[in-house]
């Protein structure tokens, strides 16, 4: 493992290694979702470069990006003990952005304006920002992303075809705790109470796949929403189910036979979404 701080070091070093190049970007904190990743990406290239960054332009909220999860000591440590040809890139604001440090405007098709777009104003242009960048600049030939940001992942997907890049990007499964929670780095934030409350989320998208195919969609969310009104820690934010692809929500009129369900709910000070498919 070698730990690279800027990105003219990194491409230098880059330019000596063979290819294939595998990517994981992530903001640290790492868990076995992060790690799941990095040895997908291990198999399918010869080198791999992760990136642990937190990427300021994607937090509209200060405060959030204050407390979010810094264990980079830890993160390398997780990293070291995987066999295998492994560049980190672990840079400072400045490296990527410069003194001016904010979003450029990218045209996401729409895939930004709901759900966490509607939620998190200029969160999405944040994150292809770095994406961006990323990828023009070490120019891998696989991204490796994860489905729990499944709204993400699909605006990570509208990039590069918007931009012509060459990067594959990989779809990967999301990796949960044995009780269902998916696993993020804010899960780390949660109290010993919250914790336990936490998997409510799978519970209740387990029960829209389960029921989804009887009812009305419609009568579906008027469920999900009871589902919640039972615990005062949890607050639901948002319950959808959508076109995979383009994420418009179905028709609430009719029972759902396919299509991607996405849950956000506060629970404590904490935030937390999930999503699965209704197939």
């Amino acid at each position: 493992m070698k730990v690279f701080k800027t990105s003219k070091s990194l491409v230098s070093h880059l330019s000596s290694q063979s290819r294939p190049l595998g990517f994981v970007p992530t903001m640290g904190a790492l868990h076995d979702g992060h790690l799941s990743l990095i040895n997908k990406a291990l198999e399918q290239n010869h080198s791999v470069l992760i990136s642990i960054f937190i990427n300021p332009t994607q937090f509209d909220n200060q405060t959030d990006l204050e407390n979010y999860p810094t264990h980079f000591e830890a993160d390398l440590q997780k990293i070291e003990k995987i066999n295998g040809n492994i560049s980190v890139y672990l840079p400072k604001a400045f490296d990527i952005y410069g003194q001016n440090i904010q979003s450029k405007s990218f045209d996401l098709g729409g895939l930004d304006g709901i759900m966490e777009g509607e939620k998190r104003s200029g969160h999405f242009q944040g994150v292809a920002t770095v994406v961006s960048y990323f990828l023009n600049t070490f120019q891998p030939e696989k991204a490796y992303f994860g489905e729990k940001d499944f709204q993400q992942l699909r605006i990570v997907n509208h990039i590069t075809q918007s931009q012509k890049l060459k990067t594959k990007i990989v779809s990967c499964p999301i990796v949960r705790e044995k009780d269902g929670l998916a696993m993020s780095s804010r899960n780390a934030l949660l109290t010993e109470t919250e914790r336990k409350f936490a998997p409510k989320l799978y519970e209740s998208l387990c029960y829209a796949k389960k029921n989804a195919k009887h009812i009305q969609y419609g009568q579906l969310k008027d469920c999900i929403n009871d589902f919640f009104k039972k615990y005062d820690l949890l607050t639901l934010d948002y319950f959808r189910i959508t076109n995979a692809a383009t994420l418009k929500e179905i028709d609430l009129e009719k029972p759902v036979s396919k299509g991607r369900a996405f849950i956000a709910a506060h629970l404590g000070k904490i935030r937390l979404i999930d999503n699965m498919d209704m197939s």
